[in-house]
């Protein structure tokens, strides 16, 4: 079974240090200009991100002491004071770190630049021509509905199928899907598509060239899949999106290789707050780490440039949707085993402290974190949970095996959207992410004007409580598979509940 990208979450504290302004008022003049020492020992060339006051990343000051770190200024996010540097010098972060102001700074890979995929992505289940049109043939009645909508057993489950009686959303609200890329071509996504909004941000800075926010054709389906799970149109081809009138942008953050890095994320994110993108969907991990722990310089770095971006664009008005991640682990625990990170050059086992080390961007604070839903309601047997770890749950797919549909749709995936007008089907909870934010996608084309903290109170207000249940042992073999505490209406599995397309347009 096809399970793609994604991760954890929740909520963090990150000191900011003290102030370049407070600092340069208590310590000589000579110090507070002086430059670190020129670091000369040549190393593997590497991309960092160093962290200052907002307001001061794009100073000369700055600039300078990157250069005599050894380093060159890639970009500088000002308003939060995020710098996105390279360097080969193996001595950049200590030096850089002592640079008066400097609140953290850490490298933002484990590999070279450009780094190399370790790691197999997976390939969507693809529909052939002949399952298209026998899915079309069997929904031919149903004039109301797309031709695949039979297959997409995900819209009644939130009763999107429903709420797209009353109201397909707004053409004036955008979700941005940062992720690997759009094909906007797609004859289900090119109506719904926002040129203005989408970016190309893998380099740690935007490029808006023309195209330059789609997959290649060797990269993968992901973020199209994605795309089209929340907003494929209502227009008589192929499959429906959760929020069907609503428009979509590409946020392209993933290297050709699939890693997802920090200068990107932070890019994705301070594109999205600054071009008019009301909710964004997150259906990755931030790589090379699973779990990015602050008591680790350089991981504390990452943390805290991508805190910033999110905290960022939520004060602009976006709301942020993020998956929970693939593994089963209950992120509420006192430790976890992570055997994959770094994951761009040599993982090894090693134990965190889920207290201490997290998954960015799921785990931030004011994110929205997605579990993931089988066919038959359940928790999908591969989705991350833990009580007051999870905010809402929404259909991901799992195994048929362990949660099989009911006719007509025949499978227990979730049917998207795929790079060259073609559908196939994926799960994860990087399917589930898109379901909530179409959702929230729909909530704020009702209430335009609504601050990101309302539309996510909306959503968590309007979902369906969904309770424990019974001991889950998934698989039926006779042993607990996890453990889900809590009460009906919140608890580690379901969060404050399944989201509710139908509760979002009354």
């Amino acid at each position: 079974m096809p399970v793609l990208f994604v991760r954890s979450r929740r909520a963090l504290a990150i000191p900011v240090g003290l102030g370049l302004a407070t600092a340069l008022a208590v310590v000589p003049a000579t110090v507070a200009t002086a430059a670190p020492p020129t670091v000369s020992e040549v190393g593997t060339p590497t991309s960092y991100v160093v962290n200052v006051l907002p307001g001061l990343a794009d100073s000369p000051f700055y600039r300078k002491a990157v250069e005599r770190a050894g380093g060159d200024v890639v970009y500088a996010y000002d308003r939060i004071g995020v710098i996105v540097a390279h360097s080969d010098r193996t001595g950049f972060a200590p030096a850089i770190r002592k640079v008066l102001g400097v609140q953290s700074a850490g490298a933002t890979r484990t590999a070279p630049l450009p780094a190399q995929s370790t790691t197999d992505t997976g390939s969507p289940i693809k529909l052939s021509e002949a399952d298209v049109a026998a899915a079309a043939r069997s929904n031919a009645a149903a004039t109301d509905k797309d031709p695949l909508e039979g297959l997409q057993w995900d819209l009644a489950a939130i009763k999107a199928d429903k709420a797209h009686e009353k109201y397909l959303g707004s053409s004036k609200v955008t979700v941005g899907v940062i992720d690997t890329g759009v094909d906007d071509t797609h004859p289900d996504l090119a109506a719904n598509f926002d040129r203005g909004a989408s970016v190309n941000c893998v380099k740690g800075k935007p490029d808006t060239s023309e195209g330059a926010w789609r997959p290649s054709a060797a990269e993968s389906p992901h973020g199209t899949h994605v795309a089209g799970e929340i907003a494929a149109a209502k227009n008589g081809i192929g499959m429906s999106g959760v929020a069907p009138g609503v428009k979509v942008a590409g946020i392209k953050v993933s290297t050709t290789e699939g890693f997802f890095y920090t200068e990107a994320v932070v890019c994705g994110f301070m594109w999205a707050a600054d071009h008019g993108v009301d909710v964004t969907n997150n259906s990755y991990y931030t790589d090379p780490w699973y779990f990015n722990c602050t008591n680790d310089p350089d991981q504390k770095a990452l943390v805290e440039a991508i805190t910033r971006a999110t905290r960022y664009a939520e004060l602009k008005g976006t709301v942020n949707v993020a998956a929970a991640g693939n593994e089963n682990y209950d992120l509420a625990s006192d430790k976890i085993t992570d055997p994959s990170s770094p994951n761009d050059s040599t993982p090894g086992d090693r134990v965190v402290d889920p207290s201490k080390c997290f998954d960015i961007p799921t785990q931030l604070p004011g994110v929205v974190t997605v579990a993931s839903t089988g066919a038959k309601g359940l928790k999908s047997s591969f989705s991350n949970y833990g009580n007051g770890q999870i905010d809402i749950a929404a259909p991901g797919g799992d195994s048929t095996v362990y949660q099989t549909p009911a006719p007509p749709a025949t499978s227990g995936l979730i049917l998207g959207t795929l790079p060259g007008g073609g559908y196939g089907y994926m799960a994860g909870t990087s399917m589930a992410s898109p379901h909530v934010a179409g959702v929230a996608a729909l909530i704020k084309s009702r209430h335009p004007h609504a601050p990101a903290a309302l539309v996510k109170a909306l959503l968590y207000a309007g979902a369906d409580d969904t309770a424990c249940g019974a001991a889950y042992d998934i698989d039926g073999d006779g042993e607990i598979d996890a453990v889900c505490e809590g009460g009906k209406k919140k608890n580690g599995f379901y969060g404050e509940g399944v989201a509710n397309a139908l509760n979002a347009v009354k």
